[in-house]
């Protein structure tokens, strides 16, 4: 029984299996299984959150965690100005957030936290994950084996392609882009040597991460989610900044204009490359379906066959099906979205200054407006981290978050960039160059915050990480107090 309460007391094993049970959440065959677990692990985050603040006193350790308090009691104000019926999703929202500030980026204040470990457990976890089911996708792709099977409007089953794209066994190929870009990014970190030798684990080698990394940029590119693709090429932009600029010697101003302009170039030439490679890899991969698709069924049919022998032409032909072209059907660029964020311009009106709370933004779009936003999983959702941040909790909530957000930033930037110590066996530039990929992302997509998924845990857990890299080069700042010897801290700063 004390085996079972450790085990239960153990913020970093809920970590790992709530984000495993969120990927499940995408996966179309263990969808409903992986919600209703859900509910369970949601209470028992929150509980967590709660007896991590008694034994550690998490609030005041919080690394910038006054500008956290201060987004989290306006939240709270916001909701009660805008009590409706939708109440019990806002509070749910509320508690969700709660659980990204305390229990995934607030990982850094749990005492003897080995937080590489924990990385190299999920990336290793992830990086399998991610690979294997990207296999199942390409082969039935290859063999042209479909299942398409759905529930009214409410659930449904497209394998593996959805709209003319690659979706694997994810529920649409927008989270297939997004965790094949996971999938990159964990063999990345665990090429990293300085993990292992600090883990004395043994590496994992060159080869395997190589093949798990293209097996993953293949389903990448054959979902066409272009904002995936976005945060691929800014994850490798943001990187590549680093390795030109992670200069330990003293810079003079024309070295600077130098690695500069070197740095324009070379991302020029690369995002240019990048999506040339994309748009010549979707065409060959689509005749290579065509023929193998072809193939699998003249061996399949066996009448076809008979009748190619005989000379026998049958007596009605069936209607070719298309094949997969790999690019969307909806040729307009934004998807839809400018609609969406037209209607949020609107909704921002009704509450500018306090927003309307994240629980009515479908409800006052139905209420007031055109009712554009929907309650279902393409419409009820704004598809903009950055707008749905801005609409729920106003322009100070806003203020408030990127106050966090820029605080957040600057450090991290500092302890990369101006520390004479480089970082280029170490996992720390590639936590921050997901990061800063993740912005822009989260400009077409549901992220930053507002959603219960993968996609959004993901960012938190990656941030959590980096504030462990933060609070390790910054020990000082808890034993300076603000305000003569009260309580507060420069950490909450």
């Amino acid at each position: 029984m004390t085996a079972v309460k450790k085990k239960l007391s153990d913020t970093s094993l809920f970590r790992q299996i709530y984000i495993t049970d969120l990927f499940f959440c995408m996966v179309s065959f263990l969808q409903v299984i992986a919600y209703v677990l859900l509910v369970f692990l949601f209470i028992w985050g929150i509980v967590l959150v709660y007896r991590n603040q008694r034994r550690y006193d998490t609030l005041f350790k919080l690394r910038f965690g006054l500008w956290i308090s201060a987004f989290l009691i306006f939240s709270v104000v916001s909701i009660l100005l805008n009590f409706s019926v939708t109440l019990p999703l806002s509070l749910l929202m509320l508690l969700h957030v709660i659980m990204c500030f305390f229990a995934f980026y607030g990982m850094h204040t749990e005492p003897e936290f080995n937080h590489k470990l924990e990385l190299f457990k999920i990336a290793r976890l992830f990086l399998v994950l991610t690979t294997l089911l990207s296999i199942i996708g390409i082969v039935a792709l290859l063999f042209g084996f479909q299942y398409d099977w759905s529930f009214y409007d409410i659930y449904w089953i497209k394998f593996p392609v959805y709209e003319n794209r690659l979706t694997g066994v994810y529920y649409n190929p927008n989270l297939l882009g997004f965790v094949s870009v996971a999938g990159i990014f964990c063999a990345h970190v665990l090429s990293k040597e300085q993990l292992y030798t600090e883990l004395n684990r043994q590496p994992i080698g060159k080869l395997t991460l190589a093949i798990c990394a293209a097996v993953n940029l293949f389903s990448l590119i054959l979902s066409d989610s272009n904002a995936a693709f976005v945060l691929m090429i800014a994850y490798c932009v943001v990187y590549l900044s680093y390795i030109i600029f992670d200069e330990r010697r003293r810079l003079t101003a024309s070295k600077v204009f130098i690695k500069i302009v070197t740095f324009l170039l070379v991302s020029a030439i690369f995002i240019g490359s990048a999506m040339l490679f994309r748009s010549i890899f979707k065409t060959g991969f689509a005749a290579i379906t065509a023929r193998t698709n072809s193939i699998v069924e003249v061996l399949v049919d066996d009448s076809k066959i008979i009748s190619d022998v005989g000379g026998e032409t049958p007596e009605a032909e069936q209607p070719k099906k298309e094949g997969v072209t790999f690019k969307h059907i909806n040729k307009n660029l934004d998807s839809g979205r400018f609609k969406l964020w037209r209607e949020s311009l609107d909704l921002f009106k009704i509450s500018p200054v306090f927003g309307i709370a994240n629980g009515n933004i479908v409800f006052y779009s139905e209420e007031y407006l055109n009712g554009i936003l929907q309650y279902g999983y393409h419409n009820n959702d704004l598809h903009n981290g950055f707008l749905t941040i801005i609409v729920s909790t106003g322009i100070i909530g806003a203020l408030l978050f990127g106050t966090f957000g820029f605080r957040f930033a600057k450090h991290v930037i500092q302890h990369l960039y101006l520390r004479r110590k480089s970082f280029r066996n170490d996992v720390y530039p590639c936590l921050f160059s997901f990061l800063a990929g993740y912005l822009p992302y989260a400009f077409f997509e549901r992220a930053l915050l507002y959603d219960i998924s993968f996609l959004v845990l993901w960012f938190w857990l990656i941030m959590g990480y980096m504030s462990c890299f933060v609070a390790k080069f910054e020990p000082m700042l808890e034993q300076q107090y603000l305000f003569h010897r009260e309580r507060l801290t420069r950490t909450l700063l």
